[in-house]
Parts: structure tokens; sequence; C-alpha cells
């Protein structure tokens, strides 16, 4: 990646971050990536290109922090509490705003809009992923229960962002231990 590219996709990542996709224009990027519009649209043809290369930075560092989860080992359930403890270390950091993929979903709702499909892309990953891990642990029922762990992290990634994030982190991780707890549980009928 060339220092502008990275330049651009850092100043875009932090500004769609802490103010919203709509409402950043692509002059406002230029100017504090320090690059020319030239520059921009030699990296980027489009806006729409800019967002999805936010989107998918965002989806690359989560896929690492997942990664180094694995990585760490351990039993099957502690890699589970491994990847929600990087969730409520996120929902805890300084200048969390909330989820960049509810963020985006919410301002673009298209399903068929490029920046949709990036965050469709992300979730389905995530409940692959998460269904994956809850499987390993020996979940009799994983896609109901992956489902129970990206809704219960949905929740809190938006509430944590509107109130003290630390008994939000508590409940997520609560509600992720009652998954691994009833995992042999049955599951009611639908």
């Amino acid at each position: 990646m060339s220092e502008a590219r990275a330049r651009l996709l850092a100043s875009a990542s932090r500004l769609f971050y802490t103010e919203g996709l709509h409402s950043v224009g692509i002059d406002r990027v230029i100017a504090d990536a320090g690059v020319t519009r030239a520059t921009l649209y030699r990296h980027f043809p489009s806006k729409d290109d800019l967002l999805v290369a936010y989107l998918s930075a965002a989806d690359e560092l989560i896929r690492t922090q997942v990664t180094a989860a694995r990585t760490e080992g351990g039993e099957p359930a502690d890699v589970v509490r491994a990847v929600a403890a990087t969730i409520a270390d996120g929902i805890r950091s300084p200048g969390f705003r909330g989820c960049a993929f509810l963020n985006a979903a919410a301002e673009y709702p298209d399903p068929a809009h490029p920046v949709h499909q990036a965050v469709l892309a992300h979730r389905q990953w995530f409940l692959t992923t998460v269904t994956e891990l809850l499987s390993a642990t020996g979940e009799t029922a994983p896609e109901p229960a992956a489902q129970h762990f990206v809704m219960l992290r949905d929740g809190a990634m938006a509430a944590g962002c509107l109130t003290d994030p630390a008994p939000i982190c508590r409940t997520f991780l609560l509600g992720v231990e009652g998954i691994l707890r009833y995992r042999d549980a049955p599951v009611a009928p639908r």
C-alpha cells in the first residue's frame, strides 16, 4: 500500500467512524490526509470505493483479532471467551461509537448498495466463524447459539456507546457464558 493510500484510508476511517459516512465529504478526507483530489481518485475511483475500503479495513482488524484468539489456543470455549473479550475491549476503548458495520448499514439500507453488501459479507463471515467456534465446543445446536452470540454482540455494541460501557460489557460477557454453559440444553422448537 502506498503512503498516500494509507494516509487516505487512515483519515477516511477515523472521520467516517467518528462522524458518519454521509456527513464526511471527499474534500474533508483529502484535506485531512494532505493529498490532492487526483491522488484520492487514483486510489479510490469513488466515495463508495473509499467507504468499502474503510469497511474492509475494519473487517480485517476483526479477522485478525479472531485469528489471534484462535492462535492463543486453549479449550474451544476459551477461544469463544477470547473473541468475546476482544469485543468487550473494543466497547470499552476511548472514542467507541458503536459497530462500524451496524452504523454503515443504518446509513446505507439499500441491500444492493456496495456499502451494504460489504456489511452483509462481514456479518456472514462473523456468524459463520462464531458457528464454527461454538461447534468446536461441542455445542449441539451451533447455528442458533451463534445467532444468539451475534445478537448479544449487536446489542452490546449499540448500548456500549450510549451509556457506561462497564455494565454493558459485563452483561455481554455473562451472556456469552450463558451460551457456553447451556450449550447442551435442548433447543426450543421453531
